[in-house]
């Protein structure tokens, strides 16, 4: 009988062992401001408001008939269906179900698409400031991202430079686009679109599209400039969306991509070795959510509602420039001087009780701004800006 090896060394985890990425400053924010009794939250990107009683019965329905088994990774045939008439009602073109496949909120969206056209050392652009997750995201697949930083404007607002896009995308992989944008509200006119689209195709590059706040825009049309009204279902355009912003569904991790027609049984098989599929009660919500035409446009006005007290709020401020956001539910303003804008944000929670978010969570282009989720009551949007207001005076004249 052979002698028992002798045993090896502890095994002690240790930081070299696991991957690392920078950690959220938003979280950083957040933890300091739930310790502390009394404090508005304006720093998550989520709004204060329920989900609709449709999709909530429509999930309580779906568990009392017992679906509550392994569903189609692809999504279930229904909601595919709704999804794709509902952006055919939406867009100029035209979507077919067989390009929808259901995800595990829009961040597992974006997350396959990634694991479907990006390769370790593969070049991809993304205009900044932006959400930071999908940067990461990038980061892990061993991309290499090139951040393309807006051009603020004198009013507050942001630009994208088309010509230094073109210059950027000479050998990239892909370009990732964010519009209506987080955290700057920057959306693109359909003009922009257009050019951004011929500069990425013209490089034979992927454009990945996040629309998650495509439905918050401000201008009275139902839905802000889409790729989908421009690309046709071959082109190399994958588009990204979720529940949980328009919806107010934050917390159901349900989201969709549109996938270039002939590619659904590839995506779904990343589907299936990623998270393999949506509970299907929770798509069933998501059916629900799709027919409730109503709570999109009651949400719609619900954030316009938080605009116009944000904008009242921040106007009058010296040494501050802000400009109301074309889309999305984010103020987004620059303070005069600021270099560190965590450090504000710390201060923001732990002498004024209000947290928001530091620019700098957002990328080095964000530095020197502050983000401030206005999709709250209109009860709580009048203390905290209050406190805003009257903290960001106090910390400027310190």
């Amino acid at each position: 009988m052979p002698e028992a090896a002798p045993p090896g060394p502890p095994c002690h985890i240790t930081t070299m062992d696991i991957t690392r990425i920078p950690g959220s400053r938003i979280v950083e924010v957040a933890r300091l401001a739930f310790s502390i009794p009394d404090v508005d939250f304006l720093c998550f990107g989520e709004s204060d408001q329920p989900s609709p009683a449709a999709a909530r019965d429509a999930a309580i329905r779906a568990l009392e008939d017992g679906e509550t088994r392994y569903p189609d990774v692809r999504g279930l045939p229904a909601l595919r269906t709704a999804l794709a008439a509902y952006l055919s009602g939406l867009h100029a073109k035209p979507v077919a179900d067989d390009r929808i496949q259901i995800t595990a909120s829009g961040m597992a969206a974006f997350s396959i698409a990634l694991a479907a056209v990006v390769r370790p050392g593969d070049r991809v652009v993304m205009h900044s400031p932006t959400w930071p997750n999908i940067a990461n995201a990038l980061r892990l697949r061993g991309a290499i991202v090139e951040e393309l930083d807006l051009t603020p404007q004198p009013d507050g607002g942001f630009a994208l430079d088309l010509d230094r896009l073109d210059t950027m995308m000479a050998g990239a992989r892909a370009f990732v686009l964010n519009s209506p944008g987080n955290p700057t509200g920057w959306t693109a006119t359909e003009t922009e679109l257009r050019q951004v689209y011929q500069i990425v195709r013209r490089h034979g590059a992927w454009l990945l599209s996040d629309e998650v706040y495509s439905r918050l825009v401000y201008d009275g049309r139902r839905a802000a400039p889409s790729v989908l009204d421009i690309a046709g279902p071959h082109d190399r355009v994958i588009v990204c969306n979720s529940f949980s912003k328009a919806w107010v569904m934050t917390g159901w991790r349900l989201g969709w991509m549109v996938v270039p027609e002939g590619s659904a049984d590839a995506i779904a098989d990343l589907v299936e070795v990623s998270h393999s599929g949506v509970a299907p009660f929770t798509q069933r919500a998501g059916i629900a959510a799709i027919h409730d035409t109503g709570t999109v446009e009651a949400f719609r006005q619900h954030c316009a509602t938080g605009r116009a007290l944000a904008s009242e709020a921040l106007a009058g401020l010296n040494g501050i420039r802000y400009r109301p956001p074309d889309g999305a539910f984010y103020a987004f303003l620059q303070i005069e001087g600021l270099r560190d804008s965590l450090d504000m944000a710390k201060r923001l929670v732990s002498r004024h009780g209000v947290a928001v978010a530091p620019g700098s969570a957002f990328g080095s282009a964000g530095e020197g701004w502050l983000r401030v989720c206005y999709a709250q009551s209109a009860a709580k949007m009048a203390r905290a800006m209050q406190r805003l207001r009257d903290g960001l005076r106090a910390e400027m004249r310190s």
